[in-house]
């Protein structure tokens, strides 16, 4: 991991109140949404210190396969905070994976988000 300057300034770029989140993605219509899904992007990429995820490739594949591909994202995103945590001797959310795949399944995206986003919250230690 970088230097404790840089991972400050990380957790304040990636860390987010979940509340804001869910009502500007409410508010626009889901506009917001997609700012949300790059930044949870770009902080795994962060803590995992590696280009893992793409949002154009998630936003192109989500579109082309009605949104099925999203629902594996929310698998595999939330299997890499679990890395995260592992890697860093955090307690580890085991069933993350699971439920962020059932509350996509059932169109709770929002909802996946809101709980990977507090993981993600945690990670930096803003909670």
């Amino acid at each position: 991991m970088e230097n404790r300057l840089d991972f400050q300034a990380a957790a304040e770029q990636y860390s987010s109140s979940i509340v804001k989140d869910i009502i500007l993605s409410i508010i626009t219509c889901g506009i917001y949404y997609l700012f949300w899904q790059a930044r949870e992007m770009r902080a795994v990429n962060y803590l995992l210190e590696e280009a893992k995820y793409n949002f154009w490739k998630w936003f192109l594949l989500t579109i082309i396969t009605c949104g099925i591909y999203h629902i594996y994202y929310e698998y595999i995103l939330a299997q890499s905070i679990m890395e995260v945590q592992k890697r860093l001797g955090r307690p580890i959310s085991n069933n993350l994976h699971i439920l962020s795949v059932v509350l996509a399944i059932f169109g709770l995206n929002i909802v996946a988000d809101a709980v990977q986003q507090d993981e993600i919250n945690r990670l930096f230690g803003k909670k």
